[in-house]
């Protein structure tokens, strides 16, 4: 099946849609040898590689992981952190056959869980509007906040 080459890699766990898009811009995808521009279209019996190393398609399509993790205060969601902050990957096991992706993101100054996938369908339908999964969260609160406050906190 002709699919997206973002789609296509990203369903194969080998990093998120947008990430995948940055690495065809910059020209480091080839498909069948001839360097991939975004809009082309694959199949995983095409010859896909990354950097000259040729990307399994194969191993991942039936083998979603998922990691809950407790974020504590002072990590930040992010890869890498120009102020050279801890990030929650650093404490991450590796990811089998491709890479975590965060569903979601936490302050640096808060914490709690953070849901991670190495399957970027379940990532994006997680996080996108249109699936319309409802979020609940907790918040402690230092002092007591007036009622215009409570009433514009439940507003959003």
């Amino acid at each position: 099946m002709n699919e997206r080459l973002q789609k296509l890699l990203a369903s194969a766990g080998h990093g998120s849609r947008r990430g995948i898009e940055e690495w065809i811009r910059a020209g480091r995808v080839t498909v069948n040898g001839k360097v991939a521009g975004l809009g082309d279209r694959a199949t995983p019996a095409d010859t896909i590689c990354l950097d000259g190393k040729r990307l399994n398609l194969h191993g991942r399509a039936d083998a979603t992981d998922v990691l809950i993790y407790h974020k504590p205060i002072g990590e930040v969601t992010t890869r890498s952190d120009p102020e050279n902050r801890p990030t929650v990957f650093e404490r991450l096991p590796p990811a089998g056959g491709g890479r975590w992706i965060v569903v979601g993101r936490l302050d640096v100054n808060t914490s709690g869980l953070l849901l991670f996938t190495n399957d970027g369908e379940l990532a994006h339908r997680l996080m996108h509007p249109s699936s319309e999964i409802e979020r609940e969260y907790r918040v402690r609160l230092r002092g007591t906040p007036d009622a215009a406050v409570l009433n514009q906190l439940r507003r959003g």
